[in-house]
């Protein structure tokens, strides 16, 4: 059994792609490097990340794809869904094997799998797009904080950059611990060292500036007058609002 020890980026796995087909030896796992080595491997492998060899594998990929399919391998990649890794390795593989295009081979469960996983990250991604609610801080910097089930934040940057171009803001992923903050010109990724008033979710009211407590209850009372209590539907509302993403919306804290 071999076994190829990467350092789980995207650039790593696809430099893992290189070294099977220059060694002629594919992996039965693919592992984080520095995990423990399996009891049965017979042969391992330490991937030596290089960005050449990972531009030339996905250089081959766009040759032997079609766009929406190469940004499909990024969106599965995003998910951080367990073993989604060896998933994209197979499926790079295949693509490489077959003389044809394997894109719309959905008999093949590997290929179902990728188009079905990338399809709930991007529609994770709408969510955001959809649900993020700005707190204005003191210092004028608007703050959003999300929890999305998969890694879905960086997909959207473009979106909110474009959108509220011209604010300063910052968007926080709470559950994976990194945001990225727009200055007006650009966005960058950016990590918060252990305050509490912020990793928590909403704004504590000490950071908040002075005026932003009246607009949000100006925005719940909004929200609430817009309310025809004789045609509420619970049931459609959680479909189309998942109650996971309640507790950060202001209309309804």
């Amino acid at each position: 059994m071999t076994v190829f020890f990467y350092d789980q980026t995207f650039d790593g796995l696809l430099t893992a792609v290189f070294d099977a087909y220059s060694r002629k030896a594919f992996p039965v796992e693919l592992l984080k490097t520095g995990e423990a080595r399996p009891l049965f491997a017979e042969e391992c492998h330490l991937v030596v990340t290089g960005t050449d060899e990972a531009k030339r594998v996905w250089a081959a990929l766009r040759k032997k794809l079609p766009q929406a399919t190469c940004n499909m391998l990024k969106l599965v990649w995003l998910s951080e869904v367990e073993r989604s890794d060896a998933l994209l390795f197979r499926y790079i593989c295949k693509t490489f094997d077959n003389a044809s295009s394997i894109a719309l081979n959905f008999g093949d469960s590997d290929i179902l799998e990728v188009r079905n996983l990338a399809r709930k990250v991007a529609h994770e991604a709408m969510y955001l797009k959809q649900f993020v609610r700005f707190q204005k801080a003191a210092d004028g910097i608007f703050f959003a904080p999300v929890r999305p089930l998969y890694n879905a934040l960086p997909l959207t940057v473009d979106h909110f950059s474009d959108r509220f171009s011209g604010q300063q803001w910052v968007i926080y992923d709470l559950r994976r611990k990194y945001g990225y903050y727009y200055d007006l010109q650009h966005a960058e990724e950016i990590v918060f060292n252990g305050d509490d008033r912020i990793l928590n979710g909403k704004l504590d009211e000490s950071l908040m500036a002075s005026d932003e407590k009246l607009f949000q209850n100006l925005w719940k009372n909004y929200c609430k007058a817009l309310t025809i209590k004789e045609r509420l539907n619970p049931r459609l509302q959680r479909r189309n609002m998942p109650v996971r993403f309640w507790q950060d919306l202001t209309e309804k804290g």
